[in-house]
C-alpha cells in the first residue's frame, strides 16, 4: 500500500469527522501529502494530535466549504503552501432531520448548502488545474439514504442523491483528460454519531444489514484510496454502495 500515491498532495473536507479521519490516515500511509479542512478550531487542534500519534502530518485549512469564496481562497492557499491537489475527496457534510411538515426553509437550505453546494464549491476550486495538468481524482461521498431515501431526511437524501448526479456529469465533461470523478455511497459505519445513538436503535439497525454489522470507517476509506490510486484508472462516473447489502441497487 505504501508509496502508491507517492507525489499526489490530497484533499479531504470533512476531515475531523469519522470517515474523514480515516481517509486522512489511510492517504497518507499510501504516500499522498494530506490536507484537510474545518470549520472548529477545537476539533483541528484535536485532529493534529491524533495524527502525528498516528505517524501522519496533516495539513489543516480552515474553510467552510458552503461558502463559494472561501473555497477558491482555500485552493490559492494550498496551491502556495504546498503544491497542485491531485486528489480531491468531498467528504464534509451535516444533517439537520425532521419530517417535511415540521423542516424549515433554514434546515433545508443548510443540508443543501453543506452537503450538495459544497461539492461543486470545492471541485470547481481545484478543476481548472486537474484539466491544465491532465491528471485527477474526484471522489464524492454521497449515502445509502441518498440511492433510497429516508424517513425525516428530504433535506439529505436529496443533497446526497443530487451528489452522483454531479458526479455522472463531471466524469463525462473530464474523463478525456485522465480525471475520474466517481461516488462512495456508505451505508451505517460505526462512527461517533452513529455510535451515540442509543443501542437499541443501532440494534435495529444492525438488524436490516445482511453482513450484521456496522460497516467500519477504515472500510470506506480504503474503498476511496483505490479509487484514488492508478489503479482506478478506468473507472468513472460510478456509484460504489458500501452498505453490507442493506440496499442492493
Amino acid at each position: 500500500m505504501s508509496g502508491i500515491l507517492d507525489g499526489k498532495i490530497a484533499l479531504i473536507t470533512g476531515g475531523t469527522g469519522g470517515i474523514g479521519k480515516a481517509t486522512c490516515k489511510r492517504l497518507t500511509k499510501m504516500g499522498a501529502r494530506v490536507v484537510s479542512t474545518y470549520l472548529g478550531e477545537s476539533k483541528a487542534v484535536e485532529m493534529r494530535e491524533q495524527m502525528k500519534e498516528q505517524g501522519c502530518n496533516i495539513a489543516i485549512y480552515p474553510c467552510d466549504v458552503s461558502d463559494f469564496d472561501q473555497c477558491q481562497a482555500l485552493a490559492d492557499n494550498i496551491q502556495n503552501d504546498i503544491g497542485p491537489v491531485d486528489i480531491v475527496v468531498n467528504n464534509a457534510g451535516i444533517t439537520r432531520d425532521t419530517t417535511m411538515k415540521k423542516m424549515t426553509a433554514e434546515q433545508w437550505q443548510a443540508v443543501i448548502n453543506n452537503n450538495l453546494n459544497s461539492v461543486f464549491n470545492v471541485t470547481r476550486a481545484f478543476i481548472e488545474s486537474m484539466l491544465e495538468r491532465q491528471t485527477g481524482r474526484v471522489v464524492n461521498i454521497s449515502s445509502i439514504n441518498g440511492q433510497k431515501g429516508q424517513f425525516g431526511q428530504a433535506n439529505y437524501s436529496a443533497a446526497k442523491a443530487g451528489i452522483h448526479g454531479f458526479t455522472m456529469a463531471l466524469a463525462q465533461e473530464v474523463a478525456r483528460k485522465g480525471i475520474t470523478v466517481n461516488t462512495v455511497s456508505p451505508g451505517y459505519i460505526a462512527t461517533e454519531m452513529v455510535m451515540a445513538v442509543p443501542e437499541e436503535v443501532r440494534n435495529q439497525i444492525i438488524a436490516q444489514i445482511p453482513v450484521w454489522r456496522l460497516g467500519k470507517p477504515e472500510e470506506i476509506a480504503a474503498l476511496i484510496g483505490f479509487l484514488a490510486s492508478e489503479d482506478a484508472a478506468f473507472i468513472t462516473g460510478a456509484n460504489f454502495a458500501a452498505n453490507g447489502g442493506q440496499h442492493m441497487h
